[in-house]
């Protein structure tokens, strides 16, 4: 009947009997030997008739779904047909060939097909006036670009990435659910990832992300994970207002969405302020009691909450009393002690922004600093101590308030600028500062009305602890004399070749600068709690950075010595006890095994003495070693 022009007002009806046959095997098989097939597939393309070319292309997409026959299709070109299709002014032509090519191209073969003709016809849907139309040209690049990188590209390059993002604000639930799956196949190319981002994807995701239909939020949650890459798009979906959304996804039921959103989580935390961001507004708590949930659940839920914690190492410290080697303790880490399991770690600028309490003081390690001389300054800043004991530090504190007002009037850049250089560029000025220590020691010899002078300076200085007028941005407390010793850390034992004697020296090191060897006897009378609140008197504030504490006991030296190990490259861990107590453990091989054939043996475990014979080590579990970390 198809193929016989007087019978065309049947033809409509034919189609749709020949659809159903379609799906039969056996009959398709039968209609392709007796040259139907072809016959069909030229009909359809040739015919100006829009119902004719839409049931045709209804019944390829029916008879599609079966994998032979996909294969017989293939084998008589049916892709160049459907091609043909897309290019009708019917807008249900359109939607079925569009359809039809979703299903087809789960065969590889047509989908390489479509790699050159059939993606730009189809992004040219994409602009369309009507939202099914859309809609359809969505799940074909869906489908099209899964798995297929080459695909993926041909997308890119006709320019369907502008009219993809557009179409994440759609009303069409299955739209926005393919738009964002071809978007996220495409983003597995960090070329194509950074186009995507300078066309505001992120922004665009707050949407799809907020949506009540799992589908969309699981793609939602998906192309987060794929497109939350870099320090640019995390911060972009942060400032969004999108890491709400995407925590809450955390609490659906249903296993994808929670999954996908478990994922983007994980990769949304790879930087400290994200991390920071995401905990509070309650992932930790969530991925916690999803995690206790066998039938909740899953890979990436668990993987999720280690990289929040292993990147918000203070949060990290307090609930668990333990860093690992390879969590590296970096500027702006703090010590608020232990919390509970669901209690919320304050952020530093509120700790800072407190007023001075009985409750323990936090410990701050800071090497950057938010102010920077300028150069025509630095020969006239030798009056300056770093290296001094507390009784000195008014001197500095008062320099360095001196330089922030030169600094900032003279024009020397914006305080990011300065606070961005690393310090472990190691310059001039601290070259200056490590003479200058020398210098000092030479002063100590001072009349005890001066120290009690300059003591009293202290707490006439305005604190620098969120120092500043509210529209400036904050800082977190600057700490030169940390900066100086991470400088002689880095100049006298980061070249000791010998691993043991680097441990000991920077042990001795450390003791040094808190305190010195103290006793067991005497433990008690090293009154160092006077010291502590003095600091934070003088301070005004619960915040004392590390390097100001001169009379420190265990968890205060084994903070300074994990924070200097870490700088320096050599591998401790952290571990707080009770009452105070908290140690560095350390791996070392057995000396004597070493040019040894065949395996060695792991390595042993000690901790660092930095009491009572600084440099010591004791072996994990020996009886010395428990009379260190117990009461």
């Amino acid at each position: 009947m198809v193929g016989i022009m007087e019978l065309n007002d049947l033809h409509i009806e034919a189609l749709s009997v020949i659809a159903n046959c379609l799906e039969d095997m056996d009959t398709l098989v039968l209609i392709q030997q007796t040259g139907g097939l072809k016959k069909l597939l030229s009909f359809a393309e040739n015919s100006t008739i829009p119902d004719i070319q839409k049931n045709a292309a209804k019944a390829i997409t029916k008879a599609a779904y079966d994998p032979e026959n996909r294969k017989l299709f293939h084998e008589q070109e049916v892709e160049k047909c459907l091609v043909a299709l897309l290019g009708s002014e019917n807008d249900g032509t359109k939607i079925a060939a569009s359809q039809a090519i979703s299903v087809m191209c789960e065969n590889s073969s047509s989908k390489e097909f479509f790699n050159n003709q059939g993606i730009p016809q189809l992004i040219q849907s994409l602009r369309s006036d009507n939202e099914e139309v859309r809609e359809a040209a969505a799940l074909a690049l869906a489908n099209l670009t899964t798995c297929n990188a080459a695909n993926a590209n041909a997308a890119a390059e006709a320019d369907a990435i502008d009219p993809l993002i557009s179409i994440l604000s759609s009303k069409r639930d299955g739209a926005i659910a393919s738009a964002a799956t071809v978007l996220a196949n495409m983003a597995m190319q960090e070329p194509l990832r950074v186009n995507m981002q300078n066309h505001d994807v992120m922004h665009a995701l707050i949407g799809p992300l907020r949506s009540s239909n799992t589908v969309v939020q699981s793609k939602a949650a998906l192309l987060v994970a794929a497109t939350a890459c870099d320090v640019e798009a995390r911060t972009e979906l942060r400032n969004s207002g999108g890491l709400g959304p995407l925590v809450e996804l955390l609490r659906s039921k249903n296993d994808e969405v929670r999954r996908h959103a478990s994922w983007a989580v994980m990769v949304c935390a790879n930087d400290e302020l994200t991390a920071v961001e995401l905990c509070k507004l309650g992932a930790l708590e969530i991925l916690e009691e999803v995690n206790l949930s066998v039938s909740r659940k899953n890979k990436f839920s668990d993987a999720a909450y280690n990289k929040l914690l292993n990147n918000y190492l203070s949060l990290k410290y307090s609930l668990t009393g333990y860093l690992s080697s390879s969590n590296i303790i970096g500027d702006g880490f703090y010590d608020y002690g232990r919390i509970n399991p669901g209690t919320k770690l304050l952020p530093l600028k509120d700790l800072c922004l407190q007023e001075p309490s009985d409750l323990r003081a936090v410990l701050l390690v800071n090497s950057k600093s938010d102010i920077s001389p300028p150069p025509s300054m630095e020969d006239k800043s030798s009056d300056i101590g770093y290296g001094r004991s507390i009784s000195s530090s008014s001197s500095l504190r008062r320099a360095s308030k001196e330089k922030t007002n030169l600094h900032f009037s003279a024009g020397f850049g914006s305080p990011t600028e300065d606070r961005s250089e690393p310090t472990s560029g190691r310059n001039t000025a601290l070259s200056k500062l490590a003479m200058k220590e020398k210098g000092s020691r030479k002063g100590r010899g001072k009349k005890e009305e001066e120290k009690v002078k300059e003591e009293e300076e202290v707490a006439a200085v305005p604190k620098l602890i969120g120092e500043g007028s509210p529209d400036k941005e904050w800082y977190p407390p600057s700490d030169p004399d940390f900066c100086v010793y991470v400088y002689e850390v880095t100049k006298s034992i980061f070249p000791i070749t010998n691993i043991k004697e680097q441990i000991e020296a920077l042990a001795k090191y450390v003791a040094e600068k808190m305190g010195g060897k103290v006793s067991k006897e005497k433990l008690h009378d090293f009154s160092w709690e006077l010291h502590i609140s003095e600091l934070k008197f003088q301070l005004k504030s619960n915040v004392v950075p590390i390097g100001l504490i001169k009379q420190g006991i265990f968890y205060h030296r084994a903070l300074l010595f994990k924070a200097l190990a870490d700088k320096i490259g050599i591998g401790c861990s952290l571990v707080r006890g009770e009452y105070g107590r908290a140690w560095n453990e350390i791996k070392l091989m057995n000396e004597t095994r070493k040019g040894l054939i065949g395996a060695l043996p792991p390595p042993e475990v000690y901790i660092v003495d930095l009491m009572f014979h600084p440099g010591g080590l004791m072996k994990l579990k020996s009886k010395e070693a428990d009379l260190y970390i117990y009461l």
